[in-house]
């Protein structure tokens, strides 16, 4: 049976969880929520890298993201933000959703699965 190991394990979640040669990471905010949705984006990218690092992995390694933003007309930005930090040689299955997020000023969300 393989072992799971959560990174950081807190009250309410982990900030990632890795099980079977996999890390699933939870939804990723930026913590300055005054920024655009690039600005945002890049928080978050950044986010995705720390935590893919916890697990020792990076995101070349990304097998599948879910992008959740508040509205689709940001969406130009989110991408501008992803193709300057996303692997051109690894891309990975990606689905971009329109929702509402937990406050007004939260513009997007993202989760990820990666490979270690």
């Amino acid at each position: 049976m393989s072992t799971i190991v959560r990174h950081p394990a807190g009250p309410k979640l982990s900030d990632a969880v890795e099980y079977n040669g996999l890390c699933y990471l939870a939804g990723m905010v930026a913590s300055d929520t005054t920024q655009g949705i690039r600005g945002q984006t890049e928080q978050v990218l950044a986010e995705i890298d720390r935590a893919l690092a916890l697990c020792g992995s990076n995101k070349s390694r990304i097998l599948t993201a879910t992008c959740y933003i508040s509205d689709m007309g940001n969406k130009p930005g989110m991408d501008e933000a992803w193709l300057a930090w996303v692997d051109p040689r690894n891309l990975p299955a990606r689905a971009t959703v329109q929702v509402a997020l937990g406050d007004a000023q939260t513009l997007i969300e993202i989760m990820v699965v990666a490979a270690k």
